[in-house]
Order: structure tokens, then sequence, then C-alpha cells
């Protein structure tokens, strides 16, 4: 079951990820491709090589996005908790699990509840906007391989960029207007392809390291409460807008319920 969330800012970073990467499309195909490579093999080969990428790198965001994170059923019906406050916390105790009093609802180990989602997700690492969705149990191969083709496609338009303007190109045109607003959207696309390179592979790095140590970014800021965050950490949560705003609104509690 996915979810649908009405987030302005989830919807802004949407649309800039397509208007970034359409304008990369445009400006790979019309001013470095059909320019210096019109006379070559190599321009149908880069045009649908690059498109590929385009294709896999959407997909993958389409799945990221619409697929549902691992999100907790909800009651159908208002659940009594009295139980949790009367001692009798056996099932709680036993399989750590805990009570979202927002959601009103038994939720499973390593779920957290999303304040913007407004739902509780199971084994939650962050809510990410430029997927307008939480990243979670279900969907976080989706969000990695929408990283990677993300940096594959940064990396391989800062090379056709690159080398468009360092060979020799004697068929390209020799009209100064053309030249000019060629080497302008090459600017512009070298600079968006490096932000959001080195921004996309940050994130990667971010997430194959808690994957590595079986630890959701939620778990990893958890355990660094009173302790201090590291920078890279401090960064990512700025950047990727975690749903908890800042540290002190993660805590840790020993009566099995808690809201995050």
């Amino acid at each position: 079951m996915s979810i649908f969330v009405k987030d302005p800012c989830g919807f802004i970073c949407i649309t800039l990820t397509y208007v970034s990467i359409f304008y990369a499309d445009y400006v790979v195909v019309r001013w470095v491709i059909m320019q210096t490579m019109q006379d070559s093999l190599w321009a149908p080969f880069h045009v649908v090589l690059f498109n590929s990428v385009i294709f896999l790198l959407s997909f993958s965001h389409l799945r990221a996005m619409c697929s549902d994170p691992g999100a907790v059923p909800l009651p159908q019906n208002r659940m009594d908790f009295s139980d949790v406050h009367s001692g009798s916390e056996t099932l709680l105790q036993n399989e750590d699990w805990t009570v979202c009093t927002r959601c009103e609802t038994y939720r499973p180990p390593r779920a957290h509840h999303c304040r913007i989602c407004k739902r509780c997700i199971r084994r939650m690492d962050h809510h990410c906007p430029w997927i307008n969705n939480c990243v979670g149990e279900q969907n976080q191969r989706y969000f990695i391989q929408f990283l990677i083709y993300v940096g594959v496609l940064s990396i391989y338009a800062i090379v056709l960029v690159v080398v468009s303007w360092v060979r020799a190109c004697p068929e390209c045109s020799s009209d100064f207007s053309l030249k000019q607003s060629r080497m302008l959207h090459s600017v512009i696309l070298v600079l968006e392809s490096s932000l959001f390179g080195m921004f996309v592979l940050a994130i990667l790095y971010d997430q194959l390291e808690a994957i590595a140590n079986d630890e959701t970014t939620i778990e990893q800021l958890q355990n660094s409460y009173g302790k201090g965050m590291s920078i890279h950490k401090m960064v990512m949560s700025s950047l990727c807008r975690l749903p908890c705003y800042n540290t002190a609104q993660i805590v840790k509690t020993t009566g099995g319920v808690h809201s995050v």
C-alpha cells in the first residue's frame, strides 16, 4: 500500500529533480552530442546510453516514491492501551514492541513514527523530500538504486562535456553565438551535475554505512543522543530533512511507549 504525502517541500523537490534531469538531457543531446559528434557513430551510442540511464533513474525514483516504505497497518477500531500502564507488558517487554500514541497502535521493533507521512514505518531510515516518501524497510533498495543512477548520470554528463571541449572538433560550427550558447549550457550542466553528484554520493555513502552497521539513521541519532552528532550526520540531517528536526526530539524510553 503506497502512501501519498501532501508535502509542499516534497512536491518542490520532485519538480526540481525532473526539471534538472530533462535539462541535463537537453544539454547533452542538443549542445554536446549534436554539436560535437554529428558525423560520428558515437553520437547515437551516447544518446541511447544517456537516455537509458535516465529511464532507469526515473523508474527507480518512481518505485521509491510510490512504493509502500513499510507502513504499520492502522487499527480498524480504537485500541485500549490501559494494559500498558497496568503492568501487563509481556508483549512489549519480550518482543520490544512499542506503542505509538499518534497512530494509537502497537508497532514492531525498529519502527518509528514519521510526522510528515503521519504513519509508523518499519525500519524507518528517514523521510526524504526528494522522493516525497519515507525510506524504510520495503523501498530502501529502490532509493539506493535511484542514488546510484543519479551519481552515474552526473559523472557521465561531466565526462561528455569535458571530452567535447578538450578534443579537437573540426566539424564544430564556427558561429560565435553557437559557441557562446554551448559554453553557457555546458558550464550550467557541469555545476548542476557536480552539486547533484556530490549530494547523492554523500547520501549513498550514508545509506551503505547504515546497511553495513545494520543501523538506520534514526537509530544512529538515538545512539548519539547526548554524545554529539558527527559533522556528516548534521549535514545529512539538514539536506535530507530527517523527520526529527533536532536530536532532542528522539529519546529512548523504557516504558515501551514513545513517539518520534
